[in-house]
C-alpha cells in the first residue's frame, strides 16, 4: 500500500502504471467503492475527477479541491489474465488557521497573568509551545476538542505568569505537519501591561499618604513557570510579594476606571440615538403636517368651486324661467291683439253692407294698432 498525504483544498494526483505492455485494462476505485474511471470512461457525473493519461499500460487522474470526505484507500484494478490491485492510501491535513491570544488578570490562588493561545480546524492537533523571551520555550497546558466529525480538532494552551517585567515577552508558537516546517506565532509584550498598571499606582500613590516607595514598585520581576519549584532569598519573597499587593490594588483601581468609562460611553451612545429618534419623529411630523395644510388647501378649493357651480347653475334656471314668462307674455298679448283684430273686421264688414246698397263704396283699414 502507498501512502498520500495531501493539505486541504490543493489538488491530488493519483498514478496507475504497469510494466506489462499487453492489452488490458485499467479502473480507478474511490474509498466509497464507487468507480472514478474505467479506462479513459469517466463512472462518476463530477468534475472534481478529471483524466489526466490513458494508456494500455497507465491511468493518471486527479482529484481537485481535496476535502476531509476524499480522505480514504483508492484502488487501481488492473485487468489482465488476473485481477491485480494498487492501494493508495491517502490523508488530507488541515492546516490550523493563524492562533488568536488572550489576556486576562486572575486573583484566585494569588494574582498572576493568565496566557490563552488557541486554533481551530486542524488536523491532526498541532504541537502548541511558549517562547519566553528570546532563549526559554516551554510547554503549557494543552487541551485538544474534536469537531463533530471527529476528525478536525481545536486546541488550546494556556500558561499561568505570576511575575514578569516590562521588558517580558511571551510568544505562542504553532506547530504542524501541513505546514511543512513552518511555525505560526502569536507575540505578547508585557509593557503595555505594566504602563497601565504603573499609571493607576502612580494615582493610588498620589492619593494616599501610606503609599510604597516608588523604588519597590520597579523592582526586578521574572517570568516564572505554573510548575517552577525555584528557591529565592528572603529579600526577593518581600519584594516580590510588595509588588503583587500594590498590582493588585492598581489592577482592581485600572478595573473600576475601565467600568467608568464604559458606562459613560454607553450613555452617551444612548443619548445619541434618543437624539436621532427626536430629530426623525420631528421631521415625520412636520411632513404630516405639510400635507395636511395641502389637503385643506385643496378641500377649499373643491368647496369653492362646487359654490360656484352651483350659483351659475340657478342663475341660469332663474333666465330660463325669465324667457319662459316673456315668451308666454308675447304670445298671450298677440292671441288678444289678433282677437281684437277679428272683431274689429267682423263690426266692418257689418256695417258695409248698408253703403252696397247706396252704390257706394267703402275703404276698410287692413290693420289695427
Amino acid at each position: 500500500m502507498e501512502t498520500v498525504t495531501v493539505e486541504e483544498g490543493q489538488t491530488l494526483t493519483l498514478k496507475c502504471v504497469i510494466s506489462q505492455a499487453e492489452t488490458t485494462s485499467l479502473q480507478w476505485l474511490a474509498p466509497s467503492g464507487f468507480t472514478i474511471f474505467f479506462s479513459e470512461h469517466s463512472g462518476l457525473k463530477n468534475s472534481k475527477y478529471q483524466l489526466l493519461h490513458y494508456s494500455s499500460n497507465q491511468l493518471s487522474i486527479s482529484v481537485l479541491n481535496v476535502t476531509q470526505q476524499d480522505e480514504g484507500v483508492y484502488k487501481c484494478l488492473h485487468y489482465g489474465n488476473s485481477v491485480r490491485t494498487k492501494e493508495v492510501k491517502v490523508i488530507v491535513l488541515a492546516t490550523p488557521v493563524k492562533p488568536t491570544l488572550e489576556v486576562a488578570v486572575r486573583m484566585q490562588n494569588g494574582e498572576h497573568v493568565l496566557l490563552k493561545c488557541s486554533t481551530v480546524r486542524s488536523k491532526p492537533p498541532p504541537r502548541i509551545t511558549w517562547l519566553l523571551g528570546d532563549d526559554m520555550e516551554i510547554q503549557g497546558e494543552t487541551h485538544h476538542e474534536y469537531e463533530t466529525d471527529g476528525k478536525k480538532c481545536n486546541s488550546t494552551s494556556t500558561l499561568r505568569v505570576h511575575t514578569y517585567g516590562k521588558n517580558s515577552t511571551a510568544s505562542c508558537i504553532v506547530r504542524h505537519k501541513g505546514l511543512q516546517g513552518r511555525k505560526l506565532v502569536a507575540p505578547f509584550r508585557f509593557e503595555d501591561l505594566v504602563t497601565d498598571q504603573e499609571t493607576v499606582s502612580a494615582a493610588l500613590e498620589t492619593s494616599s499618604p501610606s503609599s510604597q516607595d516608588p523604588q519597590q514598585s520597579t523592582s526586578t520581576v521574572a517570568v516564572m513557570e505554573d510548575s517552577s519549584t525555584s528557591e529565592i532569598d528572603k529579600e526577593e519573597e518581600e519584594q516580590t510579594t510588595q509588588v503583587s499587593h500594590l498590582a493588585t490594588e492598581a489592577n482592581r483601581q485600572f478595573v473600576g476606571l475601565t467600568r467608568k468609562k464604559s458606562g459613560i460611553l454607553l450613555l452617551s451612545l444612548v443619548s445619541f440615538l434618543i437624539f436621532i429618534l427626536f430629530i426623525i419623529v420631528q421631521l415625520f411630523i412636520m411632513k404630516i403636517r405639510k400635507a395636511h395644510v395641502i389637503w385643506k388647501k385643496e378641500n377649499e378649493i373643491s368647496e369653492h368651486t362646487l359654490e360656484s357651480y352651483r350659483s351659475r347653475s340657478n342663475n341660469e334656471e332663474t333666465s330660463s324661467q325669465e324667457n319662459n314668462s316673456q315668451t308666454s307674455r308675447s304670445k298671450s298679448c298677440m292671441n288678444y291683439i289678433t282677437q281684437l283684430y277679428s272683431e274689429a273686421k267682423t263690426k266692418t264688414k257689418e256695417k258695409a253692407q248698408p253703403s252696397k246698397f247706396k252704390g257706394e263704396l267703402t275703404h276698410i283699414p287692413e290693420s289695427i294698432v
